[in-house]
């Protein structure tokens, strides 16, 4: 009885692992083959966890460079400056330089953020300019500290490139910008259409990702960088013009006649924007997300770049935590205790950032949507400085 029970089991177990195998044999081909009408055939950018050329800038292996002897945080005191990789072509709004030579925008006040907590100077940048191809190359290899150069968190990114992501701070989403006169309302209506795409960008990938899923047809034409892709758009080159609908609005400005233009009312796809860093130092990491996360709360506890110094008088417990006034809780991410109070001072607050770079007072007059406090029904969320 006992020898035949175990031949029944042994006979199930067998059928079990035979039918396991079988069905990894199979997997490979449930995925559809994809249309060649739908995407470029030969793609000039890398998939999205590739962007940066691996082959040629990276690191042996494409594993990113070891950090050096010391922290990170450590490193930057030393040398006095923050080394900020920023984009290499105007981007209204976010990173430009203006009639003086000084770089201005919302992604550059990230920059100085991060060095009015490091120094209690947010003018110690160095800025970096890189192209989206240069830009993660340049993280993984140690040539810059932090890199904020509107560049969208993805999970491929994030797993494969050696990256940590800070807090989001521009959540966005591809838009496509056409002619008024062209007729186009909808996606729909640019079916063979031809659209100036800037390569190595998670918008090239989405594009084709978008007009497959529809059964459309379109052309991609591919430029290396920002100010090229628009300048063929606007010399009539291509149909549409695709990119991060901030970039779009951004952009418009810079067109020859900006009248003659409109972005569509459509969202292709999910662009969370922020600064990231190299992985393999945590304490960096945490002083980075901190100091993005100082920004929204101090917006959310109303305290401004010009009423910060009556804060210090608060007698509420959690605002004197907040500003260092009590406890030593930023000694554990390797930043002075007043490092909130610093970048409040010298940058301000998430509000004050996003006004004077986005807000009504600007040509773009963007409006907060997403990118409001969650007390506001935006995303913007704080954990507790405690």
């Amino acid at each position: 009885m006992r020898k035949h029970i175990t031949l029944v089991l042994a006979g199930l177990l067998s059928l079990i692992l035979a039918a396991c195998g079988g069905q990894a044999q199979q997997s490979p081909t449930t995925a559809p083959a994809q249309p060649a009408t739908t995407a470029p055939e030969q793609p000039t950018a890398a998939p999205a966890p590739t962007a940066a050329p691996a082959a040629t800038a990276a690191p042996a292996g494409g594993t990113p460079a070891q950090p050096a002897a010391g922290g990170q945080i450590e490193r930057i005191l030393a040398r006095g400056t923050l080394i900020c990789g920023v984009n290499n072509n105007p981007l209204p709004g976010f990173a430009t330089v203006d009639a003086a030579g000084v770089r201005r925008g919302f992604d550059v006040d990230f920059c100085r953020a991060v060095a009015a907590a490091l120094f209690d100077d947010p003018d110690k940048v160095e800025y970096r300019p890189l192209s989206a191809q240069e830009r993660f190359t340049a993280l993984q290899t140690g040539e810059i500290d932090v890199l904020i150069r509107n560049s969208t968190w993805t999970l491929g990114r994030d797993g494969n490139l050696g990256l940590d992501w800070a807090p989001t701070t521009f959540y966005d989403g591809q838009g496509m910008m056409v002619r008024k006169d062209s007729g186009i309302e909808t996606l729909e209506d640019m079916n063979g259409a031809t659209i100036c795409v800037q390569t190595g960008t998670t918008t090239e990938l989405n594009l084709a990702d978008q007009f497959r899923a529809r059964g459309l047809t379109f052309t991609p034409v591919v430029f290396p960088d920002g100010d090229s892709t628009r300048a063929a758009y606007d010399a009539g080159q291509c149909d549409g013009f695709t990119t991060d609908k901030s970039g779009l609005i951004s952009s418009l400005t810079l067109l020859s006649n900006p009248a003659d233009h409109k972005i569509l009312e459509v969202t292709m796809s999910k662009e969370p924007l922020g600064p990231s860093v190299r992985q393999g130092d945590p304490q960096w990491f945490d002083a980075v997300r901190w100091i993005v996360f100082a920004t929204f709360q101090a917006e959310e506890y109303g305290i401004t770049s010009q009423n910060v110094n009556d804060f210090l008088n608060s007698d509420v417990p959690e605002i004197r935590r907040f500003l260092g006034i009590e406890g030593d809780l930023a000694k554990g991410i390797g930043l002075s205790n007043d490092f909130t109070v610093r970048i409040i001072r010298h940058v301000g607050n998430y509000a004050e950032i996003y006004d004077r770079n986005l807000g009504p007072d600007t040509p773009f007059n963007l409006p907060r949507g997403l990118n409001a406090l969650y007390t506001d029904g935006g995303l913007l969320y704080s954990p507790p400085f405690r």
